[in-house]
């Protein structure tokens, strides 16, 4: 098995999230990694969805998304002690961001969370799916549940 020196967990602030988030620190814990979190915002404007509705962005909402979402991810850094460093969030494409940033930081471990989707859902594909397909380190992903 191989000793993983830095995980990367890709957040979503999900309901669930907190699970993959532990599963995250708990693995670097093992293997003394070091941990970094990103967190991808997707300015693709979306119908409701089962996750709620996703608001057509202004340059004012995208102001206060931004900020609101750099606190979530501030406090998760803070309390998984990772430093500011290693923590990102951008805009993007989510999949294509943390496959980025893996590769660019030589991340070995991925944590991402899946929706264990199938059917049609797994057909339009998942940032999870695409992750684990793509990129060129281990991926866990962590089954959120419903």
């Amino acid at each position: 098995m191989t000793d993983y020196k830095h995980v990367l967990l890709a957040v979503d602030f999900s309901e669930h999230g907190a699970d993959v988030a532990e599963k995250a620190r708990t693995l670097a814990n093992t293997y003394q990694a070091q941990l970094s979190i990103v967190h991808v915002l997707d300015n693709i404007p979306m119908p409701d969805t089962a996750y709620g509705t996703v608001i057509s962005l202004t340059e004012e909402t995208e102001d206060a998304l931004l900020e609101a979402e750099k606190a979530k991810l501030m406090q998760l850094g803070d309390q998984y002690n990772v430093e500011l460093a290693n923590r990102w969030l951008m805009w993007g494409i989510p999949k294509q961001e943390i496959i980025h940033i893996a590769e660019q930081e030589q991340v070995d471990l991925i944590v991402v969370g899946s929706h264990g989707r199938h059917g049609l859902a797994l057909l339009l594909g998942s940032t999870a799916n695409s992750v684990l397909h793509y990129a060129k380190c281990d991926v866990l992903a962590v089954r959120l549940r419903d």
